[in-house]
């Protein structure tokens, strides 16, 4: 079999999990990925019973390991759990990814599974007193095709690393069964330059994956992994273990992500980690603990300076998503209709997302937008676009001028930006059709 360059998004959700598009089907996320430029889409949320059904009537397997559409776009089959557990004399929230070959192999993971907590109750199931070591031990004897990721491995909360609950190495949470992890997902607030900072991490291969609970372009693939591998489960599990076909990763900006500085975000403060120790970690406006940010967690376990660089690391590059530098350029919402109008004239005309943001010329993006935004995605491209740090749950902002960057309103921002859990029948005036996405279809 040959190989194939792919882009690669291996962890979203279906729309039975919490805070979640309840538009979310198998068409829809296979219609925006071709226009987002990804080629190889997680399933999401497997272990849910609803969902898999929809999987099995939806997606065919064709002894690849991945599953295909009607059309043949490729799937493989992946789930994100939530363990919930008592070790070393903590309470300890870790979020893993997990993908698998085949339903049969998915069947069994489930039917084990089922055992631990309730399947039904979310897309993303919640298992009380099962540790990491329990489920790695119990996946590999069902098989050892089974891979298991620690998810967003900082996000204070629910991650193998985060400040609230996490551990301090891959070892110390999974103990003897540690041989059987090859990769982290960087998640949004962290990089793989932030990474490269601690050496424990050099063997790992680092990850990035859009967590995605919408099919919209501007939350699928806004981080993803460019592949050159033979197109099979057996192709992908290869790259993940031994980074060989890992050819680079596209990440947002750091600063984009939702827990990248410290801070509190009833307080509207948000706090690099140099002025956070100064503070003692304490809000300087409410007086409670602040939410320790990712950036400050590397700085606690990273044992290199900033600006190392391992042999043989995989190359990654920082871009925002399209619709979030169109609608800042233009000061609109990034649902809004003028937002659509210019993406899918960019989109009709030069593909997908991932070759205007990667490749497109500036003259061909000129021929398709104006100036002004050509010269911008360019910009964007070379990682010039300045960010207004994310902290305890708030997204971080690009910021296209300082005279914008005084007059835009957060609490607007928000409401711009956080809508994945409309259903699009309660948003008529955005449907398919008046977004002229149709047209690609």
């Amino acid at each position: 079999m040959e190989k194939t360059s792919i882009a690669a998004d291996l962890h979203l959700h279906g729309r039975f999990s919490r805070a979640t598009s309840k538009d979310i089907t198998v068409s829809s996320l296979e219609k925006y990925a071709k226009i987002k430029g990804i080629g190889l889409l997680g399933t999401g949320d497997f272990t849910h019973p609803k969902w898999l059904s929809e999987l099995k009537a939806g997606l065919k397997e064709d002894g690849t390991g991945f599953l295909k559409s009607k059309t043949g776009f490729p799937f493989v089959l992946q789930t994100e759990v939530a363990n919930i557990f008592s070790q070393d004399g903590k309470l300890r929230k870790v979020h893993n990814i997990i993908l698998a070959k085949n339903f049969g192999i998915v069947d069994q993971i489930n039917e084990h599974l089922s055992k631990k907590g309730n399947l039904s109750a979310d897309g993303r199931p919640i298992f009380g007193k099962y540790s990491c070591i329990q489920l790695v031990e119990d996946m590999m004897k069902i098989s050892k095709e089974i891979e298991i990721i620690p998810a967003h491995v900082y996000t204070p909360w629910f991650s193998i690393f985060g400040s609230m609950s996490g551990f301090d190495s891959v070892e110390e949470c999974f103990q003897d069964k540690a041989h059987y992890i090859h990769a982290l997902e960087t998640g949004l607030s962290s990089d793989p330059e932030m990474n490269w900072r601690i050496s424990k991490l050099d063997r790992y291969t680092l990850i990035s994956n859009s967590d995605s609970h919408s099919f919209w372009p501007w939350r699928m693939g806004r981080e993803c992994n460019l592949l050159e591998i033979e197109p099979s489960y057996a192709g992908l599990l290869n790259a993940i273990r031994t980074k060989k076909g890992f050819k680079m990763t596209i990440e947002v900006d750091p600063g984009y992500g939702k827990y990248h500085f410290d801070g509190h975000r009833n307080c509207n403060v948000c706090l690099k980690p140099s002025d956070s120790l100064k503070n003692k970690n304490i809000c300087p406006k409410c007086g409670k603990s602040l939410t320790i940010g990712v950036l400050h967690r590397v700085e606690e376990l990273a044992d290199r300076p900033e600006g190392y660089k391992p042999k043989n690391a995989v190359e990654f590059k920082r871009i925002i998503p399209l619709h979030e530098i169109l609608a800042a350029s233009i000061g609109a919402g990034i649902a809004t209709q003028k937002t659509w109008d210019i993406y899918n004239k960019l989109v009709g005309g030069l593909g997908n997302e991932m070759n205007i943001l990667l490749n497109a010329t500036e003259k061909e993006l000129t021929q398709h937008s104006n100036e002004k935004l050509a010269a911008l995605i360019i910009k964007n491209r070379n990682g010039e676009i300045e960010i207004l740090p994310g902290y305890d749950g708030e997204y971080g902002r690009p910021i296209i001028s300082k005279k914008e960057e005084k007059k835009q309103d957060l609490k607007a921002l928000r409401e711009a930006t956080e809508i994945e859990g409309e259903s699009i029948s309660a948003r008529k005036k955005k449907s398919e059709a008046q977004m002229g996405l149709k047209k690609f279809f």
